[in-house]
């Protein structure tokens, strides 16, 4: 049996650090660029992949406008200081609800599926050009 010692003095958080959304927004952008690079050469797929862009689009900078007008209005009530370092974010906890998870899981529960999907799309595009250079 091991004895781990745990710190139950990190800090606690209820919201991922603002980085992570950007990592998050640029896997999104990584997606849609893969996907036009390798996918949108015919003229039904353009028509598909222009929709599948736009809902991408309003579903990544919806909230970011809606993230930055609250700011703004917390500011000007509140007064309240600037987001932590991400050093100090890492190290400390997210809360979710009622209970406790550590924020390096955290982001990587967020972030590993949209890693997944870009990475993923660019490889299956790559092998589809090389099928395609091939024959």
């Amino acid at each position: 049996m091991t004895q781990e010692t745990t710190d139950h003095n990190r800090p606690v958080f209820d919201q991922l650090h603002p980085r992570i959304y950007g990592i998050a927004a640029a896997l999104v952008a990584w997606f849609v660029l893969s996907a036009w690079v390798f996918f949108g050469h015919g003229g039904y797929t353009s028509l598909s992949l222009t929709f599948v862009t736009v809902l991408l689009f309003v579903a990544v900078v919806l909230p970011w406008v809606l993230s930055r007008a609250w700011r703004k209005s917390q500011l000007l009530q509140h007064q309240q200081p600037d987001a932590p370092s991400f050093q100090d974010w890492r190290s400390g906890d997210l809360r979710v609800w009622g209970s406790r998870l550590r924020n390096m899981h955290a982001a990587i529960d967020v972030l590993l599926p949209l890693m997944a999907v870009a990475f993923g799309l660019t490889a299956i595009g790559i092998v589809f050009a090389i099928e395609s250079a091939a024959t």
